[in-house]
C-alpha cells in the first residue's frame, strides 16, 4: 500500500531524527514534493537534506521554492542563506534580517531554528555558511 503525502513526510521526519543517512532520505523528501507542489515544509526539508549533502545548487532552487510558497518561514530563509553562501550568490542579508525578524517575535520559531542550526553543525562539524548564519542570527 502506497503511503498518502502526510504519512510519507512524518516517517521521513522520524527517519531523519533516527539518524538514517541523508542519501536514503533524498528521495523520500523529493517524492513528497513532487506529490505536493505547494507544501512548503516539504520543500524546506528537502533543501535541508540537500544542504547537508553538499548539494549547494539543488538546495539552492528548493530552498527558493519553500521561501516562495511561506516567505514568512525562518528555517526557509535560513535555508536559502546557507545556500547562498555555499553557491556565492549575493543578497544573503535581506533572508537573514528577514529571518531574524520572524524568530524574535517567535519564541517557538527561534527555539526550532536554534535547534536545527545545531543539528546541521553536529552532521557537518566544519560547515563554514552554517557557522556565519548561526553568528548573524544568534550573536
Amino acid at each position: 500500500m502506497t503511503q498518502n503525502v502526510d504519512e510519507l513526510f512524518d516517517t521521513g521526519l522520524e527517519r531523519y531524527k533516527a539518524g538514517e543517512s541523508i542519501e536514503t532520505l533524498i528521495p523520500t523528501f523529493q517524492e513528497v514534493c513532487n506529490r505536493t507542489k505547494k507544501n512548503s515544509s516539504a520543500f524546506t526539508c528537502l533543501a535541508w537534506l540537500y544542504l547537508l549533502n553538499d548539494q549547494a545548487g539543488l538546495a539552492l532552487s528548493t530552498a527558493q521554492r519553500a521561501v516562495k510558497l511561506n516567505p514568512q518561514d525562518p528555517q526557509a530563509r535560513v535555508n536559502l542563506a546557507v545556500a547562498m553562501l555555499d553557491c556565492g550568490k549575493k543578497g544573503v542579508r535581506q533572508h537573514i534580517e528577514i529571518a531574524g525578524q520572524i524568530m524574535m517575535v517567535a519564541d517557538e520559531m527561534k527555539d526550532e531554528i536554534v535547534q536545527n542550526i545545531e543539528d546541521g553543525l553536529t552532521r557537518k562539524p566544519d560547515w563554514k555558511s552554517m557557522a556565519r548564519v548561526k553568528a548573524w542570527l544568534l550573536e
